[in-house]
């Protein structure tokens, strides 16, 4: 499976999940939070699609995908064990962790598998 695959409706969930943060409280670190790791979630799978159709591996959307997943497991992680709230802090704590495991398994198997060219 392709990272960009996971990391284009990852980042979609990381930006939705900040903006109705904003909408329901009122929470200006959620937009901010939310809106800047979803863009570059987002950023990063294009990046990595755009690659993928040149037939070729971008390692910087790969580390920057991957440096995104493990600030939002320690962020939200924490948040988690000081509230003790599932909803968003321990759901995106989870997935965010699920996702830093997807992708040191990308970097360690050396990215997006790039099929043979057919003639």
């Amino acid at each position: 499976m392709h990272d960009f695959c996971f990391t284009i409706p990852y980042g979609f969930a990381v930006l939705a999940g900040g903006v109705l943060g904003y909408l329901r409280r009122g929470s200006t670190a959620s937009l901010a939070g939310g809106a800047g790791a979803g863009s570059l979630l987002l950023l990063a799978g294009f990046v990595s699609l755009k690659a993928f159709e040149k037939r070729r591996n971008s390692y910087l959307a790969l580390a920057l995908e991957t440096l995104c997943a493990f600030a939002l497991t320690y962020v939200m992680g924490q948040r988690y064990l000081e509230t003790s709230k599932i909803m968003p802090a321990g759901v995106v704590a989870g997935l965010s962790a699920v996702m830093s495991a997807f992708y040191l398994f990308k970097i360690a198997t050396g990215g997006n598998h790039i099929p043979p060219k057919k003639e």
